[in-house]
C-alpha cells in the first residue's frame, strides 16, 4: 500500500476515531447511579468487538477457503494477556498516586512506542521526526495538565501525590503499553490474513480474559446492573474505537496511531464544549499548535 493511500486511510478514519473516543471518555460524566460495573463494560466492549469482526469475517471471506492452525493463533495470546495486565495494573497504581498524576505521567507512553517501534521493528526515524515525537509527548502533558483542577486538590483530601513505587509501576506501565502496540502491529502486518480474522483471534482471547477477571473480581452488582442507553451508546464507541485502530495499525504504523490518539484529545475537547458546555482553559491552544507543528515535522 502507497504512502499517499495510507494517508488517505488515516484521514478517513481520524474524524471517526475522535467521535468514538469523545463517547467513550466525555460521555460518562453524564452518568447517573447506579453506575454499572466496570468489568462488566469491558466486556461487553470485548465482546461486541468480537461480534463485529465475526460478522465481517462471514460477510467478506469464505471460511472453507482458509487453513488455520494453532501456530496462526497463538500469537493473539500476548497482546490479550499484557492489555489485561495494563488494566489491572492501572487499579493497583492508585495505592501509589493520584488518577491526576497518573493522567499526566501516562504520556510517556508516547516515548515508549516510539523507542520499541525503531528498536523491535526496525523503523528509523529522522532528526525531525524524533522532535515531532516529542512535541506530541508534550502536548498530551500540556493537555493533561490544563485539566487538573488544583483548587479541588487543595481543598480536597485527596491531594497530587505520587510514590516512588508509584513513579517505578507508571513506567512499567507505558512500556507495556509500547510492547502491547509495537507486538500487535508486528503480527498483524507479518501475517496474510485477512483482518477481520485476525480481530477475531485477538478478541477471543479478549473476551475469554476479561471474562475470568469478572467471574473473580467483579464483585457483588449485577452483570447488566446499571446498564442504560447511555452506557451502551458508550460501549459502542469504545468497540467502535478499537476496531478503527486495528485498520490504523494494519495499514499504518504505531506512530500514525499515537498522532490520531492525540488529534482526537483536541477534538474532544471542541465536542466537549460544544455540545456539553465545558469551558476549555487558555492553555487548550498550547497543545493544538504543538500537534499541528509535530504532524507537519513528521509526515513532511
Amino acid at each position: 500500500m502507497s504512502v499517499h493511500l495510507k494517508q488517505n486511510l488515516l484521514a478517513e478514519h481520524a474524524g471517526f476515531v475522535s467521535c468514538f473516543s469523545w463517547f467513550s471518555f466525555t460521555v460518562p460524566t453524564l452518568l447517573s447511579s447506579p453506575s454499572p460495573n466496570p468489568s462488566s463494560c469491558v466486556l461487553m466492549i470485548e465482546f461486541t468487538k468480537l461480534v463485529v469482526s465475526f460478522a465481517a469475517f462471514l460477510a467478506s471471506e469464505n471460511p472453507s477457503g482458509l487453513k488455520i492452525s494453532a501456530l496462526m493463533v497463538a500469537p493473539y495470546t500476548i497482546p490479550a494477556l499484557l492489555y489485561a495486565f495494563n488494566n489491572n495494573l492501572v487499579v493497583f497504581m492508585q495505592a501509589y498516586m493520584d488518577p491526576s498524576s497518573f493522567q499526566v505521567l501516562s504520556n510517556l507512553k508516547i516515548a515508549s512506542t516510539a523507542l520499541l517501534y525503531t528498536s523491535c521493528l526496525g523503523k528509523r526515524l529522522r532528526v525531525g521526526q524524533w522532535l515531532a515525537v516529542g512535541m506530541l509527548m508534550a502536548a498530551g502533558v500540556c493537555h493533561s495538565y490544563s485539566g487538573l483542577d488544583w483548587e479541588a486538590s487543595e481543598g480536597s483530601a485527596v491531594r497530587l501525590h505520587i510514590t516512588s513505587w508509584g513513579l517505578l509501576l507508571v513506567l512499567i506501565y507505558c512500556f507495556i503499553s509500547g510492547l502491547a502496540a509495537v507486538y500487535t502491529e508486528r503480527v498483524l502486518k507479518t501475517q496474510r490474513l485477512p483482518l477481520s480474522l485476525q480481530n477475531l483471534f485477538l478478541y477471543v482471547f479478549g473476551v475469554g480474559i476479561n471474562l475470568v477477571s469478572h467471574l473473580y473480581g467483579g464483585g457483588q452488582q449485577g452483570f447488566f446492573e446499571g446498564f442504560s442507553a447511555l452506557v451502551w451508546l458508550i460501549i459502542a464507541g469504545q468497540a467502535a474505537n478499537g476496531l478503527l485502530m486495528s485498520v490504523i495499525m494494519k495499514h499504518g504504523t504505531g506512530i500514525t496511531r499515537l498522532f490520531v490518539i492525540s488529534s482526537s484529545m483536541l477534538v474532544n475537547g471542541v465536542l466537549s464544549w460544544g455540545i456539553l458546555g465545558i469551558q476549555l482553559t487558555p492553555y487548550f491552544m498550547f497543545p493544538v499548535v504543538l500537534i499541528g507543528w509535530a504532524v507537519y515535522l513528521y509526515y513532511r
